[in-house]
C-alpha cells in the first residue's frame, strides 16, 4: 500500500470513529438538557438537580477505576469494549423515560457514567493506534466529537415541541446506532501491546513522574470544563430571565459545540509548536473567560455570548493534549490504563466541581458563580510548566516548548 492511501485510510478511519464517538455521547448530557423538564416533574432543588450530572461523573470515576485497577483497557480490544459499554449505556438512558422518581434516575445515570468509561478511554487508545505523526489532532478531533456529541442534546431541546421523553430517546438510539458503527473499525498499524490482569500494574502506570505531572495539567482543566458544561444553561437561563428557555438552549448549544473545531485546530498547533506551550496557553485564555463571566453577565447579551463562545472553544480544546503526552511519555503496554485511571481522577474532580457552582450560586447568585472554577487552570499551567523540566519532555510533541 503507497503511503498515500495509508493516509487516506487513517483518516477514513478517524473520520468514522468521530462520527461515532458524536452518536455514543449524546447520552452523557441528555438528561442535563432536559433538566428544566425534570426539575418540574420531580420538584428539584438545584442541588438536586446538579445530582443528575454529578451522577454520571461518579459514575464515569467507578467505571474507570474498575478498568483501570482489572487493566481491562489493555486486555480486550478497544471497538469490543466500546460496543458492549455503548449498548448499555444507551439502555441505561432509555430507562430514565420510565424512572419512578430522582431516586432511580439517579442510580440510571451513575450506570450510564460506568458505562460511558468504556466508551471514551478505548476510543482514545483506538485512535492512536493509527497515528504516531499528527496524533495530536487526531486525539483531539476525537474529543471534538466527545464536544459536539454532548452539545447534541440541548439543540434536539431547543428545537421545541420535543417532550423530555423524546430528547432521552434520540440520545439512546444515537448511542446504540454509534456502539454498532465501531464494530466496523479496527485497530491501525501501531497497536499497542496487550497486557494480562496485574493489579500492581495501575500503580506502575501511575508512578512515572511525566504521567503524574499532565494527569496534574488534566486535573486543572477538569475542574473547570464540565461544571462550566452542566451548568452554562442554568447561567444562560437567569441572565435572559423567564421565557427564555428556547433561546438559552440554542446558546448553550453553541457554546459547548463551538469547542468541537477548537479541538481540532489546538491539535494540529500542538503537534506543531508543542503540547505545553499550548494547553498553558489555553488554560490561561479559558481562565479568564471563567472570571471575566460575571462582569459579562452585568453587560449586553452580545458580550455574554461573545466571552461564551471564547469560553467554550477555550475550555475543551487542550483536552486531547493531556492524553497525547500520556501516549507519548508512558509505558506503552499501560497505555490504556494510565489513560483510563488519569480520565477517572479527572472525572472525580468535576464531580465536586459540579457539585459546588450551585452551591456558590445560592450564594452570591449566578453571576459570579463560575469565578469559583478560575482556579483549575493556574494548578494545570504549573503542571504543564513542571513537566517542562523532566527529560522526558523531549518524547512530548515540540519537547520543551
Amino acid at each position: 500500500m503507497s503511503e498515500k492511501d495509508e493516509a487516506a485510510g487513517r483518516q477514513a478511519m478517524l473520520l468514522a470513529l468521530c462520527g461515532c464517538v458524536v452518536l455514543c455521547m449524546t447520552t452523557w448530557f441528555s438528561a442535563a438538557a432536559v433538566l428544566p423538564q425534570l426539575r418540574a416533574l420531580w420538584s428539584l432543588s438545584d442541588a438536586a438537580a446538579g445530582w443528575m450530572t454529578i451522577g454520571v461523573q461518579i459514575g464515569f470515576v467507578l467505571g474507570a477505576v474498575a478498568a483501570a485497577v482489572t487493566g481491562l483497557p489493555d486486555r480486550v480490544a478497544p471497538r469490543r469494549l466500546m460496543a458492549v459499554s455503548a449498548t448499555g449505556a444507551a439502555a441505561a438512558n432509555l430507562a430514565l423515560i420510565w424512572a419512578p422518581g430522582p431516586e432511580a434516575a439517579l442510580g440510571l445515570r451513575v450506570l450510564t457514567g460506568v458505562l460511558m468509561a468504556g466508551i471514551y478511554p478505548p476510543a482514545l487508545k483506538l485512535v492512536a493506534t493509527w497515528f504516531r505523526r499528527g496524533r495530536g489532532v487526531a486525539l483531539g478531533s476525537v474529543i471534538g466529537a466527545l464536544t459536539l456529541g454532548s452539545a447534541l442534546p440541548h439543540a434536539v431541546n431547543a428545537v421545541g415541541g420535543v417532550a423530555w421523553q423524546g430528547v432521552l430517546a434520540v440520545a439512546s438510539l444515537a448511542t446504540l446506532a454509534g456502539g454498532i458503527g465501531v464494530l466496523f473499525l479496527r485497530e491501525g498499524p501501531y497497536p499497542f501491546p496487550r497486557s494480562s490482569f496485574d493489579a500492581r500494574r495501575l500503580g506502575q502506570a501511575l508512578s512515572a513522574r511525566p504521567v503524574l505531572l499532565a494527569t496534574g495539567g488534566y486535573l486543572g482543566h477538569m475542574w473547570e470544563l464540565y461544571a462550566m458544561w452542566a451548568w452554562m444553561l442554568s447561567f444562560l437561563r437567569d441572565r435572559l430571565g423567564e421565557g427564555s428557555g428556547a433561546l438559552a438552549s440554542w446558546l448553550c448549544f453553541l457554546v459547548v459545540a463551538v469547542g468541537a473545531p477548537a479541538c481540532v485546530a489546538a491539535g494540529a498547533l500542538a503537534d506543531r509548536w508543542g503540547r505545553r506551550a499550548v494547553t498553558m496557553g489555553l488554560m490561561a485564555a479559558s481562565g479568564g473567560c471563567a472570571a471575566l463571566m460575571g462582569l459579562a453577565y452585568a453587560g449586553p447579551l452580545w458580550l455574554v455570548v461573545a466571552v461564551g463562545l471564547l469560553w467554550g472553544a477555550t475550555v475543551i480544546a487542550d483536552s486531547a493534549q493531556f492524553s497525547a503526552v500520556v501516549t507519548e511519555v508512558g509505558d506503552p503496554a499501560l497505555v490504556g490504563t494510565a489513560l483510563t485511571a488519569q480520565l477517572g481522577m479527572g472525572f472525580g474532580l468535576t464531580a465536586l466541581a459540579i457539585w459546588v457552582v450551585p452551591l456558590v450560586a445560592g450564594l452570591v447568585g449566578w453571576q459570579w458563580a463560575f469565578a469559583v472554577l478560575v482556579p483549575g487552570p493556574l494548578l494545570g499551567i504549573w503542571a504543564m510548566g513542571a513537566l517542562r523540566r523532566r527529560p522526558e519532555a523531549q518524547r512530548i510533541a515540540g519537547g520543551r516548548r
